[in-house]
């Protein structure tokens, strides 16, 4: 049932929501997770994990990858006797630059990658699902899985069923980041958002998700309108002002900003005359990347590249 020799998956960074599209607008991002797995024959689970969070994470079957593992083998239909992982970790965690989602992704694909006849047995669709189930929502996962820009949403009668629209980004969107050095855990995050909202501020965001999408795929010039949000930034602002203040700044300058995320890391959708630009205007207290998009999504590697 198992195969001996070992998998790799390349998992992408993703930024959520985008300004206005909360909980339904993703982003894959050109800065990976590497995972690879084996299936041993001695018991148990072992993770050896390099780069971010190697000295925080638990290295056993409480690791996200590993249990996200094991729910991928419980749906192929069994678990093997034991599994050795290693991770090599480029995403920063507690950023809101999706290292939950693609420790999910790559849990799941690695299980599917280690099964005889995996593909076949649980398909990119049962694969979300499974994802959708493990982290709560569909943006960062859907985002992880197929890359470029995702609508993703869960369907509104009958059994939960995640719905997702695969969109390329327009061309000449340059996505920067800027990551502060500490981090907000999503739970903290989400519990400062109210149980509702003004009418007005729904209508708002209404309007300027529908804007983002066709922004983000075809009409970049809409962008600095499109990611105004008054969703969830304003409610969040207490947990990471200096993010909050960064954002205000880059889209007083004109360059479309947007907290990535739950936060605290900022995107700005930049151009070729801004990118630079944000960098500068981030300063010392945050790590400026400037990154494309992944348009491939989470995928296998072959083990010698």
């Amino acid at each position: 049932m198992f195969k001996a020799a070992p998998a790799r998956v390349r998992v992408p960074a993703t930024s959520a929501n985008v300004g206005p599209g909360f909980d339904c607008v993703g982003i894959a991002l050109t800065l990976y997770d590497d995972v690879l797995a084996q299936v041993v024959d001695e018991p148990g689970i072992r993770v050896d994990v390099h780069g971010e969070g190697a000295d925080t994470v638990p290295l056993d079957h409480r690791h996200l990858v590993a249990k996200s593992m094991l729910r991928g083998f419980d749906a192929l239909g069994g678990r093997p006797r034991g599994v050795e992982l290693v991770c090599a970790n480029r995403i920063p965690h507690g950023r809101g630059l999706g290292s939950s989602a693609a420790a999910i992704i790559s849990g799941l694909l690695l299980a599917r990658a280690l099964v005889v006849g995996g593909d076949e047995r649980l398909p990119d669709s049962a694969l979300l699902e499974l994802a959708v189930a493990i982290e709560g929502h569909p943006d960062n996962v859907a985002a992880c899985l197929h890359g470029g820009v995702v609508l993703a949403w869960t369907a509104s009668a009958g059994a939960p069923r995640t719905g997702v629209l695969e969109m390329t980004p327009a061309p000449g969107i340059i996505p920067v980041v800027c990551v502060p050095s500490t981090a907000v855990a999503t739970k903290k995050a989400r519990a400062l958002l109210p149980e509702t909202v003004p009418h007005s501020d729904a209508v708002y965001n209404a309007a300027r998700s529908a804007l983002l999408v066709q922004a983000l795929t075809g009409r970049p010039d809409l962008l600095l309108e499109a990611t105004n949000d008054r969703l969830h930034q304003p409610y969040r602002r207490s947990a990471y002002p200096r993010t909050a203040d960064l954002v205000i700044k880059l889209r007083e300058a004109g360059i479309p900003a947007a907290v990535s995320g739950a936060g605290p890391t900022v995107i700005a959708l930049a151009d070729s005359h801004t990118a630079a630009s944000v960098e500068a205007m981030a300063g010392a207290r945050f790590h400026t990347s400037i990154l494309d998009f992944d348009v491939q999504g989470g995928r296998v590697l072959a083990l010698d590249t």
